[in-house]
């Protein structure tokens, strides 16, 4: 038996329905993001900057690319003989499969696999969050408050706070009620997803939860509400950073945006916190004589002769002679040829937007989403009005 002090285990598994046509085929932490990154590189890059070097990743929702992306783990610096990276599907066991049911189902289900590290602690992660978080820092808080589990939290706007797990706490920090979705929130404080835990203390409560038939086998519904009425102590870490939860069309697009804002609202470019991904080679960028690039990401392989402005291009994109793109997000390998417009959208990878086309949001609250592979012509424009992939 190993020993590691702590293990991290990231909850990867994700349909990701509400990002509609983009995670048709793929996992919600596989989808792209700033260019050259998939959504999964954020969670890893904190592990490795933290010193966590053993993370089982916990997949089901088509895993074919996600697990071929993060492979041996070696450009996270997590291909490792006394630890490393651990692709964990669900899997038969006693003659029977089963499916993650919750996600605290998915930690049950890998018991054995966290009892072989014998960990003191565990801390559980969300696979599909853009952050930057030193998580030894919120170790070190978990250790000098005694606590059994420590969440962190973020405050959120208020009107926005129905759509998180919120959390009550005394004066000092302790967590005394935890509202999962409440319909009526009582403050702005708001879960991040991510749970340290003594693995002890979690190990008990895990098979409590696994043994009640009336169970969602869910953290927030179900294992932090009955810590809380045993009595156990529970802490609450304060981020003050940027943090996303990219679950929609919309939030994908806005963090995308934040990306290229003056100055930027995340920085991918601080030299002491790399987000590390696994980059396909590509030859570099070409800029035509008459095209025109401001406020805007574009990454190795594209060949811009329209014009970008305030976008995020990924790698193999083609712009054509008189095409627009505004505030979009185009991904890897996708096409927009001579005179189309796209703007405010979301063009999938290897999508194609004919010569002339027009992808265009009508509606502020809104992006227009271009699936992968996805061809549009000039005859059927795509003007949206109402939401495709939810806010």
């Amino acid at each position: 038996m190993r020993n590691t002090k702590c293990l991290a285990m990231v909850l990867a598994g994700g349909q990701g329905s509400r990002l509609g046509a983009l995670t048709k085929h793929i996992a919600k932490p596989a989808v792209p993001f700033g260019g050259k990154y998939r959504i999964i590189d954020f969670v890893l890059s904190n592990c490795t900057h933290s010193g966590i070097h053993t993370v089982g990743v916990l997949t089901q929702y088509q895993p074919l690319d996600l697990n071929t992306y993060i492979g041996s783990g070696q450009p996270w610096d997590l291909d490792r003989s006394g630890g490393g990276v651990y692709i964990l599907p669900p899997y038969m066991k006693s003659g029977e499969g089963e499916w993650y049911k919750g996600t605290a189902n998915a930690i049950y289900q890998n018991m054995g696999f966290i009892e072989r590290f014998n960990p003191r602690y565990v801390l559980v992660l969300s696979g599909d969050h853009i952050y930057k978080m030193h998580y030894g820092k919120m170790l070190q808080m978990h250790v000098s408050t005694g606590a059994a589990a420590t969440i962190a939290v973020i405050r959120v706007p208020i009107n926005d706070a129905s759509r998180f797990g919120i959390m009550n706490t005394d004066e000092n920090g302790f967590i005394t009620e935890f509202e999962e979705k409440p319909q009526k929130p009582k403050n702005d404080l708001a879960s991040m997803g991510v749970y340290l835990f003594d693995w002890q203390v979690l190990k008990k409560y895990l098979i409590l939860d696994e043994g009640n038939p009336d169970s969602k086998n869910d953290f927030g519904k179900n294992v932090i509400p009955q810590m809380l009425a045993a009595g156990e102590r529970l802490h609450a870490y304060h981020f003050d950073g940027y943090w996303k939860d990219v679950g929609t069309a919309k939030s994908l697009w806005e963090a995308n945006m934040d990306l290229v804002r003056t100055p930027p609202r995340f920085d991918l470019y601080d030299p002491d916190w790399t987000i590390f991904s696994r980059s396909a080679a590509q030859p570099p960028h070409y800029i035509a004589p008459n095209a025109r690039i401001s406020e805007s990401i574009v990454t190795e392989g594209c060949r811009i002769y329209g014009r970008v402005h305030g976008s995020v291009l990924f790698r193999g994109v083609t712009v054509g002679r008189g095409a627009r793109i505004v505030n979009s997000i185009v991904f890897p390998g996708a096409h927009i040829e001579a005179e189309a417009v796209v703007e405010n959208a979301i063009i999938g990878t290897e999508a194609v937007v004919r010569r002339g086309a027009v992808i265009k949001s009508t509606d502020g609250d809104n992006v227009c989403v271009i699936g992968d592979g996805e061809t549009r012509d000039a005859g059927s424009d795509f003007l949206q009005s109402a939401a495709i992939g939810g806010i």
